[in-house]
């Protein structure tokens, strides 16, 4: 057996896995998930925000890092300053999110907002430089 063809055996088999547990999962996210967050009250409203964080900035990673690898010989910006960026894409985006859901933000949190925002953008410096970076290194792309 050829190895090619060994891989499309591998990759076919995949797809059909894929193309059988998708529909299930999404009817399951569908229902449970969005049905929690229809419910009303401080949980669903918790429940909707935190959509926001699971769905979309995961995505926004990866087209980020691409955003860098496609621009890094033109800029020639260090990673961890290109990824210090992506909070203030993030930051408007979430708190567009909690107006259009008429979430309530506790007032202590403007209180300890400059603490947080500090602790926020040390952490995507460090996990860009380092993490993402050896990822980056790792798959052969940096």
């Amino acid at each position: 057996m050829r190895f090619d063809h060994f891989c499309f055996g591998v990759i076919a088999f995949r797809l059909l896995v894929f193309a059988l547990f998708a529909p299930g999962v999404f009817r399951m996210f569908v229902h449970d998930v969005l049905g929690i967050a229809q419910s009303g009250g401080v949980f669903g409203a918790f429940v909707r925000v935190m959509i926001f964080p699971m769905a979309v900035v995961p995505p926004l990673w990866g087209l980020w890092n691409m955003l860098f690898i496609a621009s890094h010989s033109r800029t020639h910006f260090p990673i961890g300053f290109h990824g210090v960026l992506l909070p203030f894409l993030l930051g408007p985006l979430g708190i567009l999110l909690t107006l259009a859901l008429d979430f309530r933000i506790p007032g202590f949190a403007t209180h300890i907002f400059p603490i947080l925002a500090l602790v926020g953008l040390t952490a995507y410096y460090l996990i860009w430089k380092y993490v993402v970076s050896f990822l980056n290194t790792v798959l052969g792309i940096a």
